[in-house]
């Protein structure tokens, strides 16, 4: 299936730095085409607008100047199948940037990331109301997810 929806992500000079540094991270990523702007824009002459694939998915990250910023209110979900796939993409896409609480991040790019296992949706759906708030309660008290804890939050029970 086509994409049909591609995202755009508006940075302030870094549009290739930050290309670079995610197909660095994520398999299954290449750059695609890179227009430099002439004397007629969209931007300063020389700034870009590039497309990249990142995990299979095109984006397009263009230099458009310090007009809009990058902010939380958009931001990207990592699903990941072990805890050391969490713990690798943590490492980094935070590395220079700023942990968040509840697996969020936003990276040295102002781009805000969700690290997240791919079991948290089953453990925070769990059909007994008690298993789900004490698993809820954990993840509250996390930066980056840690499966084994949240998994023994689940198994937990009443205290008897």
């Amino acid at each position: 299936m086509k994409q049909r929806i591609t995202p755009f992500l508006w940075f302030d000079g870094q549009a290739e730095q930050a290309r670079d540094f995610y197909v660095s991270i994520f398999r299954n990523s290449s750059v695609g085409k890179t227009l430099r702007y002439g004397d007629s824009g969209p931007g300063p002459k020389g700034q870009v607008m590039t497309t990249v694939t990142l995990d299979g998915l095109a984006f397009v990250a263009l230099n458009g100047g310090p007009h809009y910023k990058i902010t939380p209110g958009i931001s990207l979900v990592v699903n990941c199948d072990s805890q050391a796939e969490v713990d690798d993409m943590w490492a980094k896409l935070a590395a220079g940037g700023q942990p968040m609480q509840c697996g969020w991040l936003t990276d040295r790019f102002g781009v805000t990331w969700q690290v997240v296992p791919r079991e948290l949706p089953d453990l925070l759906n769990n059909p007994d109301p008690a298993t789900a708030q004490r698993v809820m309660q954990a993840m509250m008290q996390m930066t980056k997810f840690d499966l084994e804890a949240l998994r023994r939050a689940r198994d937990a029970g009443p205290a008897v």
